[in-house]
């Protein structure tokens, strides 16, 4: 039987009280239980307004951040780590944010599925896991060929926003990145965004307390 390779592990986590009292009384409000369709901005949100996606938002912390900054848009947090989840439908319910919904499944099957074509204006990867070990990189989210794959749900003129705090992973992803035909380097050929515009997260803060560098990459269609 072929196993698909995988970019992420469910690692067992421990909820907080907070977490699971909003798993229980909000899941409904704002988790989307899966299934291989179409979902429409309509359908999810309500309006039409541009769509921003996050594959894997941790804890959700800067999510909160930029859907409460910008209700303007809308905002779909994808993401499989429970906890995490439950992290930021607290922060939603308490903060009254009504322009955001979640999936919690694999983000491959998500772009697969159900969104249609020219949905995304703003796609967000902030943070993947690095697989740090050279016989583990082929598990590592960002390569030529899911980008180049995600592309026709990109709208015209929309962007995708990397970051990462581990070197090696920052090189993979200018390589990978720059090999995808429709999609331009927002700070030229190569280079890395030097003041990017997106909330600092717990991930790099952390990063950056081990004394790692932060990189982040713009590319539009």
């Amino acid at each position: 039987m072929h196993r698909p390779i995988r970019s992420y592990v469910i690692r067992a986590g421990r909820y907080t009280d907070a977490q699971k009292i909003a798993i229980d009384e909000h899941w409904d409000d704002f988790v989307v239980p899966f299934e291989a369709r179409l979902f429409s901005c309509e359908e999810l949100f309500g309006n039409g307004n541009p769509l921003t996606v996050e594959i894997g938002f941790g804890m959700g912390d800067s999510l909160l951040e930029m859907a409460m900054a910008n209700p303007q848009r809308n905002f779909l947090g994808i993401e499989v780590h429970k906890p995490g989840v439950g992290k930021l439908l607290h922060g939603l319910a308490e903060n009254g944010v009504k322009n955001v919904k979640v999936f919690c499944h694999d983000a491959k099957e998500i772009l697969a599925h159900c969104l249609a074509p020219s949905a995304i204006d703003t796609l967000l990867i902030f943070f993947p896991d690095p697989w740090h070990k050279k016989r583990h990189n082929k598990r590592r989210l960002v390569q030529t060929d899911f980008i180049a794959g995600l592309l026709p749900l990109l709208a015209e003129g929309g962007r995708i926003h990397l970051a990462t705090d581990w070197e090696p992973y920052a090189e993979h992803m200018v390589e990978a990145m720059e090999r995808v035909e429709g999609l331009s380097n927002a700070n030229g050929a190569g280079q890395f965004w030097a003041k990017p515009d997106r909330p600092e997260t717990k991930f790099e803060r952390r990063g950056v307390r081990l004394g790692h560098g932060v990189w982040d990459l713009l590319y539009k269609k």
